[in-house]
């Protein structure tokens, strides 16, 4: 349950945010491959970077300290023939001493990471090197042993192929995958060169010793085990160089001496001048020959490495290129669409809130108010298009026409019957007032009081009748026929509307202020209190009393009008109230059309109406007459027959 909530509050909610998770979802999943292929990329470029710096600061340096080790160690073993010689290999291998501890100090890369054994290898090769002079001394000291410096020197190069081995271990980069060959190879020449120094020895003694021999003859059987073999493993752009070598007459030289050493043993034989004929020449040219062939599968190609050439990046640069071009373009398509679908949207959402809210409700309130609606204009149709969110604005649009159709045929069917209301009323008042004029000629003439008792209430009737006959003109939106020009005191405006009712007699009116009424309100501030006063008995026992009180305010004179019926609870007080005071009327609802007439009367005279709940458990109807409509001087006229009840304030009577 918990993760269902979770997941609801992570759920976008506007349209603009699922809209954006949606396009934005195949974007970063490009975008995360591409970051892959590039973090690939620049993987390789680091690597390659980091091998030329390997390369160049501490492969190369070492290479050469071998190579000047090598060179030295062959002019140690002959010392007593050549010593200049000795003396220019050590110059050589000196220059080649200092760049290599100059390379291990400033190097870049950090020994530890590339191999856990490269920095204590490095550490014996720096104190080898340290320890070169001495080793010349003991070298060349009278009596020396040729086997000690032999020895000796042939450590140091050991060194020197261990801490190749473990920088070569690294074999993440083309440039160094033949690398653990290449060492192979480079052993296979350190055994060419102990070749050269152990008959060089022997031929500056005249001799072969037995020990020398075996030396011999073990560097001859690791050169061959490890040359011919390795050059088969290399790629074939590599193999050529060293072909080229083992093809050449120089390496079949070295190859007959090789074999005529081991055939004749040791002694005075294996070095005699007939036996080594070119062997000096020959195996020189076959080291430097090796040398160069290893120099550019090696080192060589890694200095020439470029980290950002095709043989670094290859496809993947391709794969990298291609795919930010593609999240460019998934970006800029995402967001062209996704801006161009959101506008789409709001604006289809802006203008169902504008129909909604403004433009509909305000073409109801001019169809209400008996004004005519242009349909057209107001919803122009749309033409259907494909795109679906227009389809949705079109339908819409339908939907709006559809309504204001419906209310502009409700509306001319109301003012069809208001006007039918209206040709009624009129015809109907005019019967009445016919029928009052008679009713009234035959009550001056009766003497009879039974018969005056029924003509007054067939008078009460008819005058009912015609209170009627205005309330449907005052609904239609008609003022009604009769009206005064001159103020009329408040006193005879209660009683002519009480005199309105079939119950007059129930009513009981208590002191009025002195106070008149304007003309021009006194028929309507009529009609509206017989409204009242009519509901008040017909909603209360017959044998109680309705009051009718009247009170002078700040604001007007208050009229309240008590009954003590049974009341109304407070949900039927605020719907009567609702009735009242709303400013629309729907008058096609015919179950209290008595409240209706008073809001339209309430309305026209800015008189305020109230129904609350009486302390006698009835309801009290309170209706405020506005100062405006008042008049605190009463008419001279007051107190002759225009005060009777069903006299003078009842034209046509």
């Amino acid at each position: 349950m918990r993760i269902l909530r979770t997941s609801a509050r992570l759920r976008p909610r506007s349209v603009r945010a699922k809209i954006v998770a949606l396009l934005m979802l195949p974007v970063v999943s490009l975008m995360a491959l591409w970051g892959f292929a590039a973090v690939t990329t620049a993987s390789s470029i680091g690597d390659t970077e980091r091998a030329k710096d390997v390369n160049a600061e501490l492969l190369q340096p070492v290479g050469e300290f071998i190579d000047a080790v090598q060179a030295e160690r062959t002019a140690a073993m002959r010392y007593a023939d050549a010593p200049d010689a000795f003396r220019k290999a050590g110059t050589v291998t000196n220059e080649a001493a200092a760049d290599l501890v100059d390379g291990i100090n400033s190097s870049s890369s950090d020994a530890a990471l590339l191999d856990t054994a490269l920095p204590k290898r490095l550490d014996a090769l720096e104190a080898d090197a340290g320890g070169l002079t001495a080793l010349r001394d003991e070298a060349t000291a009278k009596g020396a042993s040729a086997s000690v410096a032999y020895t000796r020197y042939s450590t140091i190069v050991q060194h020197g192929f261990a801490a190749i081995g473990a920088l070569t271990g690294d074999d993440t980069t083309d440039s160094a995958s033949e690398a653990r060959v290449l060492l192979e190879l480079g052993r296979a020449r350190e055994a060419v060169a102990r070749e050269q120094a152990l008959l060089g020895a022997a031929q500056a003694r005249g001799k072969l010793t037995k020990d020398e021999y075996a030396l011999f003859v073990g560097a001859v059987a690791t050169q061959r085990e490890l040359l011919a073999p390795g050059v088969s493993d290399l790629r074939a752009a590599h193999r050529p160089a060293y072909d080229e070598v083992l093809d050449a007459d120089a390496y079949a030289r070295v190859r007959s001496v090789e074999d005529g050493v081991r055939a004749a043993g040791p002694g005075e034989k294996a070095v005699s001048a007939s036996a080594l004929t070119g062997w000096d020449t020959a195996v020189s040219g076959v080291l430097k020959g090796l040398t160069a062939a290893e120099d550019g599968a090696g080192t060589g190609e890694t200095a020439k490495a470029d980290p950002f050439g095709w043989d670094t990046l290859g496809a993947s640069g391709i794969a990298v290129v291609l795919g930010l071009v593609g999240v460019l373009l998934s970006l800029l398509v995402s967001v062209i669409v996704g801006r161009g679908l959101i506008v789409e949207l709001l604006d289809l959402r802006n203008s169902a809130l504008e129909v909604a809210g403004h433009r509909l409700p305000q073409a109801m309130r001019k169809l209400h108010a008996g004004q005519g609606v242009d349909i057209d204009a107001e919803a122009p149709m749309r033409r259907l298009a494909g795109d679906e969110l227009a389809q949705v604005g079109t339908a819409l649009t339908a939907v709006q026409r559809a309504a204001l159709k419906a209310a502009s045929e409700r509306a001319e069917l109301l003012s069809g019957i208001s006007g039918v209301y209206v040709s009624l009323a009129r015809r109907s008042q005019v019967l009445l007032h016919r029928q009052l004029d008679l009713l009234d000629a035959m009550e001056r003439r009766q003497h009879d009081q039974a018969e005056l008792h029924d003509l007054y209430r067939v008078d009460y009737l008819a005058t009912r009748m015609r209170r009627h006959s205005e309330s449907l003109l005052i609904l239609s939106g008609i003022a009604p026929g009769r009206g005064w020009r001159d103020p009329i005191p408040l006193a005879d405006v209660l009683r002519a509307a009480v005199a309105e009712i079939e119950g007059a007699g129930r009513v009981q009116t208590w002191a009025t202020p002195r106070v008149s009424l304007v003309g021009g309100s006194v028929a309507d501030v009529i009609h509206l209190l017989a409204e009242l006063v009519e509901n008040a008995t017909s909603f209360s026992p017959p044998s109680t009393k309705v009051q009718l009180r009247a009170a002078r305010m700040r604001e007007g004179v208050l009229v309240e009008i008590e009954d003590s019926g049974f009341g109304m609870n407070e949900e039927a007080l605020a719907d009567a109230n609702g009735k009242i005071q709303s400013e629309k009327v729907d008058l096609l609802d015919a179950k209290q059309i008595g409240l209706f007439v008073v809001n339209r009367l309430r309305e026209r005279q800015g008189l305020r109406v109230e129904l609350r709940s009486s302390p006698n458990g009835g309801v009290t109807a309170a209706v405020l007459i506005p100062e405006a409509l008042l008049r605190d001087d009463m008419p001279h006229a007051a107190g002759g027959r225009g005060l009777a009840p069903a006299a003078g304030l009842l034209p046509g009577r």
